[in-house]
C-alpha cells in the first residue's frame, strides 16, 4: 500500500474521479468535504468502482481546530490534493467575501498544519483562468505566459492561493507543491457510477447540453456567435475528467517519491481547442439526440479563446490526455441517462 492522501473536496466532480484513480494506483484516501456542493452517495459510487470505500470526514476546512483534529486522527497522511473551494464565477461576484474566506482560509490552515503533521506535499487545483484572455502570441498558453488580472473573485482566489503557496515555499517551509492549472474538465467515469452533478442551473456547458438533451432544460443558449474564431463561438480546451484525475496521481507521485524542485507548475489540458458549436454538433452526432439550441448575446466575462500547451506535463509527468472527444461526450450522456434511471433528474 502506498502513502495516505487527503483529498479535500473529494466528493465533488473532479475530487471523486481523482479518489478513484488514487485508490486504483494503490494509495489510501481520506476525503474531507462539507457536502456544500456534493452528495454523500458519491462514496457508494467510488466504492462500487474500486472495491474500497475511502475514509470520509464531513468538516469545514476553514475551521482550524476541525482541520487539526483531522490530521491527528489520520497521522499517516503524507500528501494533500486540495480541491475544496466555492467555485461559481457569478456567485463570487455577488458574494466576494464568502469566496475569499472559504477559498483562502482553508488553504492557510492546510499549509500551516502540514509541517507539524509531517505532510510532505500538496497538489493545488488551479485554473487556466489565471491566464485571462492570452494574446495571440501566447496561444497555446504555456506555463510561463503572463498572469492576467482576474475577472472574478473566484479567479482571483486561484491566483492569490498560487502566490500564498509560492511565498510559503520560498520562506523555507519544509513542504513541496505542484500547482496544476487546468482547462475545462468534462465527461464522467465510464461506469456512470460517478459524474458531474451540479446544484440547480448548470454553469458549465456539458451538464447544460446533457440536461437539454434529456428535456430537463427547454433550450440551450450558445452565448455569442460573433467572436474572432472560425465559427464565431468561443473556443476552450475540454479535458476528460478521468484523464485529469490521472494527472493528479502522476503529480502526487512526483512530489512524494522524486527529488524535484519544491514548487512546479503544469498546464493540464488536451493541447487543442474546441468551439462551443463543435461540442454541440459532436454531441448530437455521438448520441443521435437533436438539441434544441439558439444563439444568444455574448456573456460578460467570457474569454474568447484559450487552450493549453501541455508539452511540459506530457514530458515531465509522463502523462497525456488522449481520450477522443466523441468518447468523452458519450460518457457525459451515459451519466445523464443513469441519473434519469436513478430518479435523480
Amino acid at each position: 500500500m502506498k502513502q495516505t492522501i487527503l483529498v479535500t473536496g473529494g466528493t465533488g466532480f473532479i475530487g471523486s474521479h481523482t479518489t478513484v484513480e488514487l485508490q486504483q494506483a494503490g494509495y489510501k484516501v481520506v476525503i474531507a468535504d462539507n457536502l456544500s456542493n456534493s452528495k454523500i452517495e458519491v462514496l457508494d459510487g467510488i466504492e462500487k468502482i474500486t472495491g474500497v470505500r475511502p475514509a470520509f470526514e464531513n468538516i469545514d476546512l476553514e475551521d482550524y481546530n476541525a482541520t487539526k483534529n483531522l490530521f491527528e486522527k489520520y497521522p499517516d497522511i503524507r500528501g494533500i490534493i486540495h480541491f475544496a473551494a466555492s467555485k461559481a464565477v457569478g456567485e463570487s461576484v455577488e458574494k466576494p467575501l464568502l469566496y475569499y474566506r472559504n477559498n483562502i482560509t482553508s488553504l492557510l490552515n492546510l499549509l500551516e498544519l502540514m509541517p507539524r503533521h509531517h505532510v510532505k506535499g500538496i497538489i493545488f487545483s488551479s485554473s487556466c483562468t489565471v491566464y485571462g484572455q492570452p494574446s495571440k502570441e501566447h496561444l497555446p498558453v504555456t506555463e510561463s505566459a503572463p498572469i492576467q488580472t482576474a475577472l472574478s473573485p473566484y479567479g482571483n482566489t486561484k491566483q492569490i492561493n498560487e502566490e500564498i503557496i509560492r511565498d510559503y515555499i520560498h520562506s523555507g517551509a519544509p513542504v513541496k507543491s505542484i500547482i496544476l492549472r487546468y482547462f475545462n474538465p468534462i465527461g464522467a467515469h465510464p461506469s456512470a457510477l460517478i459524474g458531474e452533478l451540479p446544484n440547480g442551473t448548470p454553469n458549465n456547458l456539458i451538464p447544460y447540453v446533457t440536461q437539454t438533451a434529456m428535456g430537463i432544460r427547454k433550450q440551450l443558449t450558445i452565448f455569442g456567435n460573433d467572436y474572432n474564431t472560425p465559427d464565431g463561438t468561443c473556443i476552450r480546451d475540454y479535458i476528460y475528467v478521468v484523464d485529469l484525475a490521472k494527472a493528479h496521481v502522476a503529480a502526487m507521485t512526483r512530489v512524494l517519491d522524486q527529488e524535484t524542485e519544491p514548487l512546479e507548475y503544469f498546464n493540464i489540458g488536451t493541447g487543442k481547442g474546441e468551439s462551443t458549436l463543435e461540442i454541440v454538433e459532436t454531441f448530437e452526432k455521438v448520441t443521435g439526440v437533436k438539441l434544441n439550441w439558439k444563439y444568444g448575446p455574448r456573456r460578460e466575462g467570457d474569454i474568447e479563446k484559450v487552450w493549453g500547451n501541455v508539452d511540459k506535463a506530457n514530458k515531465v509527468l509522463g502523462w497525456k490526455a488522449d481520450t477522443p472527444l466523441e468518447e468523452v461526450l458519450a460518457s457525459a450522456w451515459k451519466w445523464q441517462q443513469k441519473l434519469r434511471e436513478d430518479g435523480v433528474m
